[in-house]
């Protein structure tokens, strides 16, 4: 199906800067003649035999919700859901008010609902029936030039053209003339409800492709757990010594920055937190803070070293483990008082280490010394309650060998699977813009 639509680029049909101008608090109304733009055959890209192009305030409307009286549950029959961007989006838990409420504008499945407010402004929806909400709008055909479905695909279409922020504010906003103008290739009847049929099914096939994709990704996230578990719940594991970590550890530190925070600071020595710490044993670096070099230098504590490993020890990630190794990319940093520094001694090897914490036989055993609320965390004392089996060297390096290798099999494997859903996830907008342009 990718190879179908691949080769084509939409020229595109977005109108001129318009001035900016707010939705109505009740009606988005259509533009008269005077209002909307002037079509310009001789600068309009030519159409099929049968098309033409029209505005889209030519063809419809949008009704703006307002805001009725809103109770927690449904108290009678004639009480509908309370349609708000939330629930649409996340399937929140909604809120109800009465059909009869003076202030409820109210859509059927077969209506198109629109973001008019926030993030999302231009996202369309259908198959809800409720009461939208204020920041919604409902979409009224105004005429038989075009059919409900066919409309609905193109302002999914412009979606990016459409979700633009308000003039004086970062939050986007659905600009009337904007959306008024926008330039709508219209084909005769027969011809729209051919192409909604197949765009319907097209999507339904990228549907299908995009599910069975994240399947694959979950699945393939699912692998280091499982050679985790391997090696370490295995028949053989449980032949090995065990000891308390305390008993093995050389080190175990947090770090420091300077009074006042560091947001200021600019550059110096890279300081390491729980949000660099990503899910994968690595590092983002994204954001990094930094410490002047004149702190690290005086700090007695919290120096990172190449092999250490570090743990998150508070917060909504605590328990969260990285190794610092060769592709580490700072000489000097420091972690801050969020990260445990955790060294050890033989007979014990630093990323053998990392391995059994990162497992989630470690992972258990460090989240049950968790305490606090949900901002709570770890001390230093969990080291004297987490178990950990300790075979010979030679077999703790032939570990780290396999499991490094296998590691870097799944990363290979996600990362091709998330390059797949990626494009998966573009296949819609380059249909839609292959049914715009008269290809499909």
């Amino acid at each position: 199906m990718k190879d179908r639509i691949q080769s084509s680029r939409f020229k595109g049909s977005r109108v001129q800067e318009f001035k900016s101008q707010p939705l109505n608090s009740e009606t988005l109304k259509p533009l008269n003649s005077e209002t909307l733009k002037p079509l310009n055959s001789e600068t309009l890209k030519p159409l099929k035999e049968g098309w033409r192009w029209v505005r889209l305030g030519e063809v419809c409307e949008i009704i703006k919700g307002k805001k009725p009286t809103l109770y927690d549950e449904k108290i009678k029959e004639d009480y509908l859901p309370y349609l708000t961007a939330e629930f649409l989006r996340f399937g929140a838990k909604p809120k109800y008010c009465s059909i009869y409420d003076k202030n409820s504008v109210r859509v059927t499945k077969e209506d198109i609902i629109i973001i008019a407010d926030g993030s999302n402004s231009g996202e369309v929806f259908f198959g809800y029936e409720g009461i939208i909400a204020s920041t919604m709008g409902k979409l009224k055909i105004m005429n038989e030039l075009a059919i409900k479905d066919y409309v609905y695909f193109f302002i999914k279409m412009n979606f990016k053209e459409l979700n633009v922020p308000k003039r004086g504010s970062a939050i986007p906003h659905l600009e009337k003339e904007i959306f008024y103008n926008l330039l709508l290739p219209l084909p005769p009847i027969e011809e729209q409800k051919r192409i909604v049929a197949k765009l319907q099914e097209l999507m339904q096939e990228v549907e299908r492709a995009r599910t069975a994709c994240e399947k694959q990704l979950e699945a393939a996230k699912a692998l280091p757990a499982a050679y985790l578990r391997e090696v370490f719940e295995s028949e053989e594991a449980k032949k090995w010594e065990r000891k308390i970590l305390a008993e093995v550890l050389e080190i175990i530190e947090s770090g420091s920055r300077p009074k006042g925070g560091v947001f200021e600071i600019k550059e110096g020595i890279p300081s390491i937190g729980a949000e660099h710490l990503n899910s994968f044993g690595g590092f983002n670096f994204d954001n990094i803070r930094f410490i002047p070099k004149e702190f690290y230098e005086g700090m007695n504590k919290g120096k990172i070293q190449k092999g250490d490993v570090l743990v998150v020890k508070d917060g909504a990630t605590t328990g969260k483990v990285s190794f610092v190794g060769d592709s580490f990319p700072y000489a000097h940093a420091a972690i801050n008082e969020h990260v445990f520094r955790l060294r050890v001694k033989e007979p014990l090897e630093q990323e053998f280490l990392f391995w059994f914490l990162y497992s989630p036989s470690g992972q258990e055993q460090i989240q049950q010394e968790f305490h606090g609320s949900a901002q709570g965390g770890i001390n230093q004392k969990f080291v004297n309650s987490v178990c950990i089996p300790i075979p010979s060297l030679s077999e703790q390096r032939r570990i780290v060998s396999y499991l490094k290798q296998k590691m870097a099999e799944v990363e290979k494997l996600r990362n091709a699977i998330e390059k797949q859903l990626e494009a998966i996830n573009a296949l819609p907008q380059a249909i839609l813009r292959k049914a715009f342009r008269g290809e499909l």
